[in-house]
């Protein structure tokens, strides 16, 4: 009876786990008869003014801000850091298209953080 229990326990546990769904991954390398792009990347509610009450990431393309999908602001680091994406905007170089007023990326590669001037 114990096994039992036991077995049953593991299996609900590893449906659990299997049940979580994770973003939809982007490819490591561009596709290179795709355009690449450079855009501003950040959390869309922290820094680029769309709604929401949880901190999800987006771009800006054009002027307009759209939240991302095919990957999440925590791929990027800690968010909250000094240097995340709540607390500044980076630039990424990116590819993908928008679609329902969402950036769908196929490619997403936040660029290194250029040094300021004192």
């Amino acid at each position: 009876m114990k096994v039992l229990l036991l077995l049953l326990s593991l299996s609900f546990a590893t449906v659990t786990v299997r049940a979580q769904s994770a973003p939809a991954p982007t490819t490591a390398t561009p596709d290179p008869a795709k355009k690449l792009q450079v855009v501003d990347a950040a959390c869309g509610q922290c820094r680029l003014g769309l709604p929401g009450k949880s901190c999800d990431l987006a771009v800006r393309v054009n002027g307009k801000a759209y939240f991302v999908d095919g990957t999440d602001i925590d791929s990027h680091g800690d968010a909250h850091a000094k240097d995340g994406l709540c607390n500044s905007v980076r630039k990424a170089q990116v590819q993908g298209e928008v679609v329902d007023n969402r950036f769908k990326a196929t490619y997403f590669q936040l660029l290194p953080e250029t040094a300021k001037v004192k």
